[in-house]
């Protein structure tokens, strides 16, 4: 692959998804070795070329000739078309350049709560938009909900069916339910929390699409799809508990997430 030399792409140390997809373009030789910076630490040269705010918001590759700076899905189009040229035709599509900058703010706003990190002091931090912040939480919550629809036919040994809408019910009120205790324990963290809280109901959905697809295959248990079940929520619930530890907010969260799992399993068995 051909190295795009004389560039510096600067990233955001406290994000996971940033530092490893760098250190990928460093790896694979599209950037020189000395080719990544945290923004956070940028070096003095480049420090007077970059918009720290809007680097914060859209990772920054600084031309270290003449100063040029772009920000955001251009800059990492122009790594990867250097490395690549047969892609550059389809980088160079405008429609094609316009949807690839939406889905880009779309990670990159929701990235603090795709992937927590602890914040550190004094750091420069990426803007909150609500649009984004609102977008995620309902892809998220379709998704999650469809998932959920899909595997209940697997557990109908052990828990009744209930119409095609009810996980999509289940998976809203949570959302619901949670934000209004936050709203009275800690109000200023509710969009950080729900977009955690939605991170972890989609990861969760992830994994239980491997029985859905085994399923399809091979004969199975019906006690395995539940025992399964239960070992997916548990981890659901110990990363609850990380992701609240990182947002500081104590247990409350995490027992107002079982409070609201229990109360609709007593629901569902009821009805």
């Amino acid at each position: 692959m051909k190295t795009l030399a004389n560039h510096v792409i600067l990233f955001d140390n406290e994000c996971p998804m940033c530092f490893a997809y760098t250190k990928a373009f460093t790896k694979l030789k599209m950037l020189p070795a000395n080719g990544r910076e945290a923004y956070q630490q940028m070096p003095a040269a480049i420090c007077p070329l970059v918009d720290k705010q809007r680097a914060a918001n859209e990772i920054a590759l600084v031309n270290t000739e003449n100063g040029e700076v772009i920000y955001g899905i251009p800059g990492l189009f122009k790594i990867i078309g250097n490395a690549m040229p047969v892609f550059k035709p389809l980088f160079g599509f405008a429609p094609f350049l316009g949807l690839m900058k939406k889905f880009y703010a779309f990670i990159s706003y929701n990235r603090k709560v795709i992937i927590p990190a602890a914040v550190k002091e004094n750091t420069i931090q990426p803007d909150f938009k609500l649009h984004y912040r609102i977008a995620y939480l309902l892809f998220t919550w379709f998704l999650t909900a469809y998932i959920l629809t899909a595997y209940a036919h697997l557990l109908t040994n052990f828990v009744p069916l209930g119409n095609q809408y009810r996980e999509y019910l289940i998976c809203g009120g949570q959302v619901f339910f949670q934000a209004a205790i936050i709203l009275f324990y800690k109000k200023d963290k509710i969009w950080d929390y729900l977009g955690n809280m939605m991170t972890i109901s989609f990861a969760g959905a992830m994994l239980l699409l491997i029985p859905l697809i085994v399923a399809k295959y091979l004969e199975i248990e019906p006690l395995s799809f539940i025992a399964y079940f239960l070992l997916t929520a548990g981890l659901m619930f110990l990363e609850h508990l990380r992701r609240s530890k990182i947002l500081k907010l104590g247990l409350l969260m995490s027992l107002t997430w079982v409070i609201y799992r229990l109360i609709v399993l007593a629901l569902i068995l009821a009805l």
